[in-house]
C-alpha cells in the first residue's frame, strides 16, 4: 500500500510541476519568464523633420515688405519763409515758449509731387552650380500730387536677401518712372533679375523689397586746397 501512495503522490507531483511549466510557457511567449523582456507598448518618437531634397529643389525664398517701406513721396521745395515783422516776432517771444511733444507737425501733403507705392512682389528661382538665381519683381503705382508737374520720378528701390542676420545680397536701384497724366495713376513694373545667392540648405532664407531712402551718400567732395599766404 505505501508503494501505491508514494506512486500516486509521485504522478500528482509530475502532473503539476508539468501544469506550472506548460503555463509559464504559455507567459513567456508574450512576456517572458517573470517579466523578463517584456515588449513596450509605447509608440517611438516621431524622428526629427527633415527637408526632402526634392523640397528645397523647390523652394523659392518669400518677398516681403518691410514696414514703412510701401511709400515714397515727392515734394516740391519750399521757397524762402517771409520775415517777420517786428511786432509780431516781439509778441511770439513773449509767449510761454510750448512743448515740442504736444506740437503738431506741419502738413507737408499739399507739398507733394508724386506718391509711388508698391501693391504687389513676387519672384522666381532656378539654380545652378551651387547657387540660386532669383528674379525678384515689384509692382506699383504712381498717383499725382497737388504740385504735380509732369516729368519723370526716381524712386529708391532696394532689393535684400537675408540669412538670419546674414546679408546675402543688397542692391538699391534707382529707378525711373515717366509720369504725365495729372488725372490717373501711372502704373510701374520693376524687376531685379541680378539676385544670386549661394545654394540654401533649408528653408530659412528671407527676401525683402521697399523704397529705401536712408541710403548712405558716397563723399565726392575732394578735399579743399589751402589758399596761399598772402603776399605783401
Amino acid at each position: 500500500m505505501a508503494f501505491h501512495s508514494f506512486n500516486g503522490r509521485f504522478v500528482a507531483g509530475v502532473a503539476l510541476t508539468g501544469f506550472m511549466l506548460a503555463a509559464a510557457g504559455c507567459q513567456s511567449s508574450d512576456n517572458g519568464i517573470l517579466g523578463f523582456g517584456k515588449k513596450d507598448a509605447t509608440p517611438p518618437p516621431p524622428p526629427d523633420p527633415k527637408v526632402l531634397s526634392s523640397q528645397l529643389q523647390a523652394y523659392c525664398p518669400k518677398v516681403t515688405l518691410r514696414d514703412g517701406t510701401a511709400f515714397f513721396n515727392t515734394y516740391a521745395k519750399s521757397g524762402p519763409k517771409p520775415k517777420k515783422k517786428p511786432d509780431v516776432a516781439a509778441e511770439e517771444a513773449a509767449q510761454p515758449a510750448v512743448d515740442a511733444a504736444g506740437v503738431d507737425q506741419p502738413d507737408d501733403s499739399a507739398k507733394i509731387i508724386y506718391q509711388a507705392s508698391i501693391t504687389d512682389v513676387t519672384r522666381d528661382c532656378s539654380r545652378a552650380n551651387g547657387s540660386l538665381s532669383m528674379k525678384i519683381a515689384v509692382a506699383g503705382k504712381v498717383v499725382p500730387g497737388p504740385m504735380f508737374t509732369p516729368g519723370s520720378i526716381t524712386m529708391p528701390i532696394r532689393i535684400a536677401v537675408m540669412h538670419g542676420t546674414e546679408v546675402l545680397y543688397s542692391q538699391l536701384h534707382s529707378y525711373q518712372v515717366q509720369v504725365t497724366d495729372p488725372s490717373s495713376a501711372t502704373q510701374f513694373v520693376f524687376t531685379d533679375s541680378n539676385v544670386v545667392v549661394p545654394e540654401p540648405t533649408a528653408k530659412d532664407y528671407q527676401a525683402y523689397a521697399g523704397y529705401d531712402e536712408g541710403a548712405p551718400k558716397v563723399a565726392t567732395d575732394k578735399p579743399r586746397k589751402k589758399k596761399a599766404a598772402a603776399t605783401n
